[in-house]
């Protein structure tokens, strides 16, 4: 199979994950945030460094999100550690389509049903973390 149309394939099959990047992707652009292209993703940083990045933005639980082929993070810096554990999201999307929006809340309220943390103990994000060696996220930066 050709290769170029493998990669068309998983780029349009990914693409209404990737769709939702657009409001949360110029929110962050209007905030002051910066884009770059990173292979066959674009991540957005609110600010270059973390030391850069507004307090209340620092408070949240996680550093980035994926969606689709698009990675919003904090900062830059912290994006280029969390890089590994968020190509794996975007696998994960390229892999499961749109049929990605649901999994992965459902993947958390089972978590939830179990018992169990639904961010940290969702399977997708457990996955991530083996596939990527990313154990500890945040501790890399701050």
């Amino acid at each position: 199979m050709n290769i170029h149309f493998v990669c068309i394939r998983r780029f349009l099959w990914a693409l209404p994950c990737t769709m939702l990047a657009v409001i949360p992707g110029v929110v962050t652009l209007l905030l002051g945030g910066s884009i770059r292209r990173v292979g066959h993703t674009i991540e957005v940083g609110v600010r270059h460094s973390q030391e850069q990045v507004p307090c209340w933005i620092s408070k949240y639980p996680f550093g980035a999100i994926t969606l689709g082929h698009v990675i919003i993070g904090q900062s830059h810096e912290l994006l280029a550690v969390l890089r590994p554990h968020e190509q794996v999201h975007v696998r994960q999307c390229e892999l499961f389509g749109p049929f990605f929006l649901i999994a992965y809340p459902l993947a958390s309220l089972w978590a939830l049903f179990r018992g169990r943390k639904p961010y940290e103990e969702n399977a997708f994000e457990l996955h991530a973390v083996r596939e990527s060696g990313c154990t500890e996220k945040m501790s890399a930066i701050t």
